[in-house]
């Protein structure tokens, strides 16, 4: 990733490379007060750690969002993260500025507005604890226990690979057990950057993102996103471009999903480059 510049001094506001990018852009910048800027949480706005709990937002993510939300109808954080772990993580309670911030956390299952300092959610899916209980003796079984790791998620169950000695082989030989494992308690997995991701149906950041662009009213959208789990929400924004919402596709730059970066408007230099698109924007909008 790349070093975060000098919050004092904005970079220039970079031009997306797709005529639809360059759309949503130009509609965010004419009408601020009706749009929305939804962004992923772990690779987008906090670097990627090998530990998830140790995750913490980028130094100047805050500062920038803060300057940036007011002018905008709304500000959302969009994660498979429980709601409350990412505020923690994210530092995003009481800051000035983000009053009326969002966080849908489980992909959209669970909403944390900063207005309340509450967590708003439906009861779990009984599957996802079904599934837990027998994750140790899967893991076991197909000789994947070194290296792995668990990691519980309230209304998801995780599997992390990163620590492996060959976390991709890891993965791999992971993604069918846990797909049956799934299928057997009315899961799906979501693969992401070395992790599966065990989870009730129906809900993705591309539903999430949808119904709250829908509430707000916005007349536009930007979405920031880096890994496979933001896919939904990339093909969320052409659905809305489709229908008439101009929208601009960020990817948090990695070179371990280049199928995110191929399908972006506008490709950034991780979680210091939406930073610095942050505070490019609310430059151009004071």
């Amino acid at each position: 990733m790349g070093s975060h510049t000098d919050s004092t001094e904005p970079t220039e506001l970079p031009t997306p490379t797709t005529p639809a990018g360059r759309e949503g852009l130009t509609a965010l910048l004419a009408d601020p007060a009706s749009a929305v800027v939804a962004l992923d949480f772990d690779g987008t706005l906090a670097p990627i750690v090998a530990d998830p709990e140790q995750a913490r937002a980028h130094p100047d993510a805050v500062p920038a969002l803060a300057a940036l939300a007011p002018r905008l109808a709304a500000v959302a954080v969009v994660t498979g993260r429980p709601a409350g772990v990412a505020v923690r993580y994210g530092g995003f309670a009481g800051v000035p500025g983000l009053e009326h911030l969002a966080v849908l956390g489980h992909y959209g299952a669970e909403r944390w507005e900063a207005g309340t300092g509450e967590v708003t959610a439906p009861p779990p899916d009984p599957g996802v604890a079904a599934a837990r209980a027998e994750l140790p003796g899967l893991l076991d079984s197909v000789g994947a226990w070194r290296g792995t790791w668990i990691e519980e998620k309230g209304r998801a169950v995780a599997v992390h690979t990163r620590r492996a000695d060959d976390p991709q082989a890891a993965f791999e030989a992971l993604r069918a057990p846990l797909i049956r494992l799934a299928d057997r308690h009315g899961l799906i997995v979501e693969p992401g950057r070395m992790v599966l991701e065990l989870r009730p149906p129906g809900v993705d950041k591309g539903v999430a993102l949808t119904e709250y662009v829908r509430e707000v009213g916005a007349s536009a959208v930007l979405y920031a996103g880096d890994d496979l789990g933001d896919l939904p929400a990339f093909a969320a924004v052409g659905k809305l471009r489709s229908d008439g919402v101009p929208g601009l596709l960020v990817c948090s730059g990695s070179t371990e999903v280049a199928e995110l970066a191929e399908r972006a408007d506008l490709v950034v230099d991780g979680p210091a480059g939406v930073v610095a698109l942050l505070r490019s924007l609310a430059a151009r909008l004071g």
